[in-house]
């Protein structure tokens, strides 16, 4: 955009002010800071009374729960008084001078600027000093999603942020405690990345190797004993246990997913041994196999359309008007085999992929159709008028705990 060579330009920030009363940005006003300590960072002037135009009382926003107290700034410079756009417009200029530089003045340069442009990003967490298209200076942190292309450089509350299409180039400013922390984070995931190359696995513990399917069999096994219906499918109703490395080590666990690109495992430490690991799936899977037995689940058989006809047959003694084209559009009901065992399954209109239903009996499953041909029949029979029993009502901290009131539906 601008015929400057933003890699070779140099911007000296030469009015700096001191943290002292009388002497302080307006309020809301973006700052580059210099830190008691030399570090470099920036943020907007909150103070804690903001009437108080002398007020040293306050801190410095830099994002989202993000924030420098005062006491901890030796000197600011405002970043909003300045307009580079008539510099940036020389392809000659290299060295931009923001205010008169002398003997005794406070002089910081900053270079090494990049561009988004080029495919440069900066580090995650890295709060940076940006030059945006408008020629303003601005400050931010950088934010960008685990394996998302685009990001932003949050720099207020609520997320707001400057989008990479305004910001013209950057440069990074001093490290910080979220900074070190993402840091920190990424050198540990490749420690881990680096120890599961090549996990090692504990004879003990995985006696019969590192399949778990080989610990649901023999779990499986020992349940038929006592559930003959019990099957591979029921037992991993329950969040399923895997094996996988962590630390270096293979180990039994439930995977949690990935959270910023770090794979969450929630490792079984209740036992040492192979068969202790086995018993542990029977108590855990138990409950599961328990209330898919085939008896008390299909008592009416595996026609669903007799489960359907109790349901209607139920709902139809409170709601009267109810019939049986009413309800024969939205919902889709069926008994299906899934993956090998046959489940109550629910589909909304022909071409919704299907719901399977967590029943434990018959009845559970026409309570389920019950609720929903009640929700239909008051679609059906809407409400025209309504009195309000004017008993009084039972109210905490402005909570109505009741209220009771006849409706006129329209039949």
């Amino acid at each position: 955009m601008f015929k400057c060579d933003y890699k070779k330009l140099t911007i000296s920030f030469n009015e700096f002010h001191d943290v002292k009363a009388g002497d302080m940005p307006q309020y809301g006003e973006f700052c580059l800071l210099e830190l008691k300590d030399g570090r470099y960072t920036a943020g907007s002037w909150s103070p804690n009374d903001y009437r108080d135009k002398k007020s040293v009382s306050g801190h410095f926003i830099r994002g989202t729960a993000d924030s420098v107290d005062v006491s901890d700034v030796a000197k600011w410079h405002s970043l909003e008084r300045y307009d580079l756009a008539n510099c940036l417009e020389d392809e000659e200029i290299g060295f931009i001078d923001l205010g008169p530089e002398g003997d005794g003045v406070h002089m910081v340069t900053f270079k090494g600027f990049r561009s988004l442009a080029d495919g440069d990003l900066p580090k995650s967490e890295q709060y940076c000093l940006l030059i945006l298209m408008n020629g303003s200076l601005a400050s931010g942190r950088w934010d960008r999603g685990p394996g998302e292309k685009e990001g932003t450089f949050i720099y207020a509350p609520a997320l707001a942020c400057h989008s990479m299409d305004e910001v013209w180039a950057w440069t990074a400013l001093s490290s910080d405690e979220f900074f070190a922390m993402e840091q920190e984070a990424e050198e540990e995931r490749k420690r881990e990345e680096e120890l599961n190359r090549n996990p090692s696995a504990d004879p003990v513990r995985f006696k019969y190797g590192t399949d778990i399917g080989v610990y649901y069999e023999k779990a499986l096994k020992k349940l038929k004993k006592k559930y003959p219906w019990a099957t591979l499918a029921q037992m991993k109703k329950k969040t399923p246990y895997v094996i996988v490395p962590l630390h270096g080590q293979y180990v039994f666990g439930q995977d949690n997913g990935t959270f910023l690109d770090t794979r969450n495992i929630d490792e079984w430490t209740d036992g040492k041994t192979a068969d202790e690991f086995v018993d542990f799936l029977c108590a855990y899977t138990e409950e599961a196999v328990r209330n898919a037995e085939p008896a008390v689940k299909f008592r009416y058989g595996k026609d669903v359309s007799v489960y359907l006809e109790k349901a209607f047959e139920n709902v139809k003694k409170d709601y009267r008007w109810l019939e049986k084209s009413t309800i024969a559009q939205p919902w889709r009901y069926s008994i299906e085999e899934v993956d090998g065992d046959p489940e109550f399954v629910r589909r909304y209109r022909k071409d919704d992929e299907g719901t399977v239903l967590d029943c434990d009996s018959a009845e559970r499953f026409i309570e389920i159709v019950e609720n929903d041909y009640r929700n239909e029949a008051l679609r059906a029979n809407p409400v025209v008028a309504q009195y309000a029993v004017p008993f009084g009502r039972i109210e905490v901290h402005g909570w109505y705990l009741e209220r009771y009131v006849f409706a006129k539906l329209a039949t």
